[in-house]
């Protein structure tokens, strides 16, 4: 008879030292049924998948105690491999594919299937070719079941983030003997239609008997997809309930303990003469970014504006703010007060009076090596100097200036660590994007951009986001650029907000306008036009 719950997590707990991270935490989770796992960060949901895929530093600190049951069968899961043996796969948040390969070797790696040759029946297998014919078959098929018409042959470099999502699902997808999927953050990089598209993947996977855990901060989608909910905060168990029998607003109470908690603020809108000063002035901007190319983006933003750009993934709003802080190159007239912001020079947007917060946080964001107090210092100390001494004429580390500061952040922005020398990159998420704003407000700057902010951030932590850029704006004037896929998120604290398709800007619409109205400008029609002309 087969078991009611192809997985059991029964009384997990887990400590680092003396910090105890779960406390005995329990997880059900049917054949064919799609399990949300929610929790703000900091919650234990990582810490509990570690254990899951018996990770190497859940085992090199001292194990944990509780049990793990396969199809009703306590079971020891000694490594990543080993899970994979046991039918356990995972989507990850941050991308494990290898952008010099193409599709199909990403989709086939540790996997591939090889055929014999003159050689190899003569001198032994290991001398076999590689059946490139029958991966790309696979991978086709992996590639159709998730709704992607690219060529399987595509190099994986370059690829929109999106597409590289559903790259990773596809592998999974090619697995033989794939009990259960654990999808972390699948839709946080995808757009609204692709979401809806991955959502309808995950309930066609479901379908055939294969059971997923799908870790999210879209309440949204969980009560779309969702059959069961397990809710964890601060390293507890707080309940496990059927999604039929709850909605978005108890869910949200419940990860964070106030009910009626929403991941929204509310900034009422300001309008700007047209006379008002201008912060920034961007004239024919063209940048060459790899899946976010801009082709000709002109705008003003006003002195004191929180100014949105939105628009659909891969359209070019991610370019804008990359190529005017030098990370991608860039042609064009950039003015920052006045003055001409030098384009192709990180350190000089940096020096000019910028900072940014990038979408990036691992690739550009962070040194992941270091600790949390050296990250949020770095550009500080490398661009202007701060937070150092003179001694016998040499520049050092003021460490106790840094330590001070980075403490006031990490308690201003609500950073879950152990403390400030611990390193970056063994934070959440969510909690590494902290440390990038950090970054980018210990540089004092005039005006700050910040691209995709929330990306991967739990409810509570949005709302602390979106209050702080709010709190810099109305209480110490600064201005503030924000790119967001949530439209949401930029008609919550905007002023104006511009719609980038095709790597131009559409149209800058006030926070005001009519839903209809953003539908049209994201997907390249002005409002007031029908098919690009008058109506």
């Amino acid at each position: 008879m087969a078991a009611e719950y192809i997985l059991e997590m029964k009384n997990i707990t887990k400590r680092y030292g003396e910090n105890t991270v779960l406390s005995n935490v329990s997880l059900k989770v049917r054949p064919g049924e799609i399990h949300a796992l929610l929790g703000e960060n900091g919650a234990g949901k990582s810490t509990l998948m570690n254990v899951l895929f018996g990770m190497p530093v859940i085992h090199a600190t001292g194990g944990f105690d509780g049990e793990v049951l396969i199809d009703g069968q306590s079971t020891h899961i000694a490594s990543p491999h080993d899970a994979m043996l046991k039918g356990i796969g995972m989507v990850h948040q941050e991308f494990m594919l290898l952008p010099g390969f193409t599709i199909t070797e990403n989709i086939k790696l540790n996997r591939e299937i090889s055929k014999n040759n003159v050689v190899s029946r003569v001198l032994g297998e290991n001398l076999e070719t590689l059946d490139m014919k029958t991966m790309a078959g696979d991978a086709r098929r992996a590639l159709d079941s998730v709704g992607m018409s690219i060529d399987e042959y595509t190099k994986v470099n370059g690829l929109p983030v999106g597409y590289m999502q559903f790259v990773e699902i596809a592998r999974e997808i090619d697995k033989t003997g794939v009990k259960l999927l654990v999808f972390d953050e699948p839709t946080a990089v995808l757009t609204e239609s692709e979401a809806a598209q991955l959502l309808q993947v995950m309930k066609n996977i479901a379908a055939t008997g294969i059971a997923i855990i799908f870790i999210t901060h879209r309440l949204d989608e969980v009560v779309e997809a969702a059959d069961g909910v397990t809710i964890l905060r601060d390293g507890k168990f707080v309940c496990e309930t059927r999604t039929a029998d709850t909605d978005v607003t108890k869910l949200a109470g419940l990860m964070i303990g106030r009910a009626g908690e929403t991941a929204f603020v509310t900034a009422d809108p300001r309008e700007f003469a047209a006379d008002a000063p201008v912060a920034l002035h961007v004239e024919h901007l063209a940048v060459d970014m790899p899946g976010e190319m801009v082709k000709d983006v002109s705008f003003d933003v006003h002195e004191g504006e929180i100014f949105g750009i939105g628009g659909l993934a891969g359209q070019g709003k991610v370019g804008i703010p990359n190529g005017i802080m030098g990370v991608y190159d860039a042609e064009g007239k950039v003015e920052l007060f006045g003055q001409q912001v030098k384009l192709n020079d990180a350190h000089g947007a940096l020096k000019s009076g910028m900072a940014m917060v990038s979408e990036d946080r691992r690739g550009v964001g962070l040194l992941l090596g270091e600790s949390i107090e050296d990250n949020i210092v770095f550009n500080a100390m490398q661009v202007n100097g701060d937070f150092t001494k003179s001694f016998l004429g040499a520049k050092l580390k003021d460490s106790r200036a840094i330590r001070e500061h980075a403490d006031n952040m990490i308690k201003e922005l609500d950073i879950r660590c152990f403390g400030a020398v611990q390193h970056t990159g063994t934070l959440s998420g969510g909690n590494q994007q902290k440390v990038c704003i950090a970054r980018a407000l210990t540089m004092n700057p005039k005006l700050i951009f910040v691209s995709e902010p929330t990306r991967g951030i739990d409810i509570g932590a949005k709302k602390l986001v979106l209050e702080t850029l709010v709190k810099l704006n109305r209480e110490k004037g600064m201005t503030v650029v924000m790119v967001s896929s949530e439209l949401m998120e930029l008609r919550s604290i905007c002023d104006r907000i511009a719609i980038v398709a095709e790597g131009e800007v559409v149209e800058i619409l006030p926070v005001n306008s009519s839903d209809a109205d953003f539908g049209l400008a994201m997907s390249g029609i002005k409002p007031g036009t029908q098919n690009g002309k008058e109506a």
